[in-house]
């Protein structure tokens, strides 16, 4: 008997019915029968491509969960998405694109389920922005859907320690401060990434990849997996059945993500050190399915959630070994025994979160992933700011660090390239607060991330004897005293724009305050001399991009999102 009623499906529109001949004639011309387009047609959205490592599995992957699809009762349909893979586009301006390829992973998503009328959606991605990318789209379609992450890479070995891009990165500091050999450098990076897969740290692929499981857009324990393990095969077969379940039981994104959700998800990036990036993503997905969930929502909760994963780059371990001590789940099974998780929120497997933890039996003898009761620090490894400085906030990365004040002479920048320069040439001085801004999603455009900065300075040894201000991004694999996401950003002639070198600017991570140390009168003085600046990108996505992007505090969302829909794409 069939479970699905077509003409209760969006697919009707390119598929059923004496009108609809010429478009079935297209799916004869694949080799489609009569009988398989009579089935539900599931879009299958995958990020693969040769542009780096993150996503060379994903296609494999894809195709393999055709088969889960087809013996759901479903007809797969796969297509393709960009990626624009932050390591490559680090430290020059090539990465400009990240942020804005986010919106642009979202829109393709939307616009093919769209145009070809998809039923169910199941979503691969790998590098950093493609994972909020595809569930953005996921809640923005409201289909039933299921998010897999591709897997990270395993780590390299140099000299019989394990290591990552990260060390590469900062090995380019080490060098410049003369305290690492060319031939160390060239050695180093031909080990680092030794095949397929994301980064294997908790930076921003593997904390999205933990949020979809937290927030239960992906199958539970699916995503810690490194990407050469045969065990994604069955992932990939496991999410293309359970999204004919979805579809059966007309379970939705939206059904799953709840304000409840996102705050598990939330304490789950903390709880893990995770990325700053989580909190610009958190809040553009919440804004897909019309939920209010600011950057001060995000922070409320990064400050009461332990930090209990010694996760690199502020711990110990890698995505593998996380994937080995139990997953996202056994992480999951403590906070939720310490009261620090909402159990009522529905997942794609169909059962409540709590349901799934009910299945984890707690693993005493793993060393990634603490006991709640005795975390690694008491609050989150990552950490909210507002003041003087930033009135709409700014995020910092805690996790690992030894101190969580700091006061000092900004030293002013008014780009990335230029404060680089400053670090390689070692002409900052111990104790500066270096600001870095017109980076941010306008200014940028495309708020840069700033790894090459901030590895360079850590390189040199410097990465705690300074601190580093931006209203641009930081990856998830920097660390330091480095805050991102000041808003409002230059370009909107937020405070940050009135910065001078000598200003003091003082930090304190354990408040959550930051603050500019200069009087008001002298910023207003400054003010009627300020001008807003035209940025270099005057055509094509990034002129795009600045003239649409909303503020960091929101998601640099380019659209309204949910709040101002007039109808959803499920139901059409």
């Amino acid at each position: 008997m069939n479970r699905f009623d077509k003409s209760k499906l969006p697919s009707r529109h390119v598929s059923v019915g004496p009108e609809r001949a010429p478009h079935r004639s297209y799916y004869y011309a694949m080799g489609l029968s009569e009988e398989d387009i009579a089935r539900p047609f599931v879009g299958i959205a995958s990020a693969g491509n040769d542009s780096a490592p993150c996503n060379t599995t994903l296609n494999a992957q894809a195709d393999i969960c055709r088969r889960g699809v087809e013996e759901g009762g479903g007809m797969p349909r796969r297509f393709n998405t960009i990626t624009v893979t932050d390591g490559i586009a680090m430290g020059h301006q090539g990465m400009k694109s990240s942020l804005v390829s986010r919106e642009v992973i979202a829109d393709c998503v939307e616009l093919s389920v769209r145009g070809h009328c998809y039923d169910a959606l199941v979503t691969f991605a790998g590098c950093d922005k493609s994972l909020p990318g595809m569930m953005m789209a996921m809640l923005r379609l409201n289909v039933p859907s299921i998010f897999v992450y591709g897997g990270s890479i395993l780590p390299g070995t140099y000299k019989g320690e394990d290591v990552t891009v990260v060390d590469v990165f900062e090995a380019v500091g080490q060098h410049a401060a003369g305290n690492c050999p060319l031939q160390e450098l060239i050695a180093l990076e031909k080990v680092a990434c030794p095949g397929h897969g994301a980064c294997g740290g908790q930076f921003t692929a593997n904390t999205m990849a933990c949020v979809g499981e937290a927030i239960g857009l992906s199958l539970p324990n699916s995503n810690m997996a490194p990407a050469p393990y045969r065990s994604r095969e069955e992932i990939a077969v496991s999410a293309g059945k359970q999204v004919m379940e979805l579809l059966a039981s007309n379970i939705r994104p939206r059904d799953i993500c709840t304000r409840a959700a996102f705050e598990n998800a939330a304490r789950v990036v903390a709880a893990t050190g995770g990325s700053t990036n989580a909190a610009l993503h958190l809040p553009a997905m919440a804004s897909e399915c019309g939920i209010d969930f600011d950057l001060f929502a995000v922070a409320e909760i990064f400050k009461s959630t332990p930090y209990i994963a010694d996760l690199k780059p502020g711990g110990k371990y890698v995505a593998k070994d996380m994937h080995e001590a139990g997953g996202v789940y056994m992480l999951m099974k403590t906070m939720l025994d310490g009261g620090f998780l909402d159990p009522e929120p529905m997942t794609v497997t169909g059962k409540t979160l709590g349901e799934n933890i009910d299945e984890i039996t707690w693993n005493p003898d793993q060393k990634v992933i603490y006991d709640i009761r005795t975390p690694i620090t008491p609050t989150g490894g990552v950490v909210g700011l507002k003041g003087s400085l930033a009135p709409d906030g700014a995020i910092v990365k805690v996790a690992g660090m030894k101190r969580l004040q700091f006061t000092g002479k900004a030293r002013v920048f008014d780009c990335e390239e230029d404060a680089f320069a400053a670090v390689e040439a070692r002409d900052i001085a111990e104790g500066s607060v270096i600001v870095i801004r017109y980076e941010g999603p306008k200014g940028g455009p495309g708020m840069r991330e700033m790894l090459s900065t901030t590895a360079a300075l850590y390189g040199q040894g410097m990465g705690e004897k300074v601190a580093l201000i931006t209203d641009g991004r930081f990856s998830g694999a920097t660390r330091g005293f480095c805050i991102g996401h000041v808003g409002p950003e230059a370009a909107a002639g937020g405070p940050i724009a009135l910065v001078e070198d000598g200003d003091t600017i003082a930090i304190d991570a354990e408040r959550g305050s930051i603050d500019l140390e200069v009087d008001q009168s002298v910023l207003d003085q400054r003010r009627t001399k300020w001008k807003a600046r035209q940025h270099d990108y005057q055509s094509g996505a990034l002129w795009r991009f600045a003239q649409n992007v909303g503020p960091a505090l929101k998601g640099a969302t380019t659209h309204p999102g949910a709040a101002s829909e007039t109808h959803i794409y499920a139901d059409i």
